[in-house]
């Protein structure tokens, strides 16, 4: 935890786990009641980042970052960049043990003035080496996701004619609807801003409330908006079979696993789902240097990783929830 030189803002840098290779987790600008509270979120982040990565068999650990931002107080460009820099240089302080990359209020442009304090930094536009955006690589994933689990729903694997209500069209959760139109499936898209709406219409979709999203009558249920979504209210009144999406942290609480189960919904762990992202980082981590279609290549195996939980969470008479912990906790061990 360091007080940027430049801008006074703490600039905080949690590192839970580098057993199987340097921490890696996004830069979250953001405001926050006090510092305890930034550094829970933290803490709270690296640890998922560590089982997101362990899970997906990636060659990192997990960490997180954080620009405590002054409530009320908004950046102009100059304090901005400064407080990039700042963050920078927290980052270069422990080594390598920590690289960062865009999170919940940076983006890749901001990754560029990291790397001006930094080596340790991923996610760069293309021009400057890196791999660029990774929401497209997240929303590959999360349709990888979708199919293993609609296979394992209703023994077929294709989505087309299959309703899918998709909650959420921001930066993931419109490409992966997206995908979805492309796939040939019927959608039920909804989102808080009713400007979406425009985009609904574009996918031909049925534009509804998230509300009534959540508990439409539909093959496949995609959150891909907050965390939290799911919990001993919102399950009973759920009507679909599957639930795979996008959204960090779906389960209000973790027993909502068990919930889901008694219920006969079939639930992927978010944060194997929607892993295409750092597996996409991963890749512009390579010796080798970045290649888009060995990235492309590895988030599909997103899928693969699912059907092995599914399999091994039907064995044990288990939650996909713990059969995918199991498989981070032993691939932790192996390293």
């Amino acid at each position: 935890m360091r007080r940027g030189p430049r801008t006074g803002l703490f600039c905080i840098v949690a590192v839970h786990s580098t057993v199987r290779g340097p921490s890696l987790g996004g830069c979250r600008m953001w405001t926050y009641d006090d510092n305890r509270a930034a550094i829970r979120d933290a803490l709270r982040l690296s640890e998922g980042m560590t089982y997101k990565s362990a899970v997906a068999g990636l060659p990192l650990g997990g960490g997180k970052g954080v620009i405590v931002l002054h409530p009320g107080k908004p950046l102009d460009a100059k304090r901005r960049r400064a407080a990039l820099l700042d963050f920078g240089e927290t980052v270069e302080r422990l080594g390598g043990s920590y690289v960062t990359a865009e999170d919940v209020g940076t983006s890749t442009r901001d990754m560029t003035v990291i790397a001006k304090a930094t080596s340790h930094v991923s996610g760069l536009s293309r021009r400057a080496g890196g791999s660029g955006d990774p929401s497209p690589y997240t929303a590959l994933g999360v349709l990888h996701a979708i199919e293993a689990t609609v296979e394992r729903a209703f023994d077929s694997a294709s989505l087309r004619g299959r309703t899918i209500a998709v909650v959420g069209l921001g930066h993931v959760g419109l490409r992966v609807a997206r995908l979805l139109a492309k796939a040939g499936a019927r959608l039920v898209v909804a989102d808080i801003d009713p400007t979406k709406r425009d985009e609904a219409e574009r996918l031909g979709a049925r534009w509804t409330t998230p509300a009534k999203a959540m508990i439409a009558a539909v093959d496949v249920l995609v959150p891909c908006a907050l965390g939290g979504v799911l919990d001993h209210e919102s399950v009973p009144q759920l009507q679909t079979p599957a639930v795979a999406g996008a959204a960090n942290n779906q389960l209000a609480a973790s027993d909502v696993a068990d919930l889901l189960r008694e219920r006969g919904v079939l639930w992927a762990p978010d944060f194997v789902a929607n892993a295409g992202g750092i597996v996409n980082i991963a890749v512009e981590l390579d010796p080798e240097g970045y290649d888009p279609d060995r990235a492309t290549a590895r988030v599909a195996g997103i899928g693969d990783t699912l059907r092995r939980i599914y399999d091994d969470a039907h064995t044990a008479g288990t939650t996909p929830l713990t059969a995918a912990m199991a498989l981070a906790e032993s691939n932790l061990r192996r390293a």
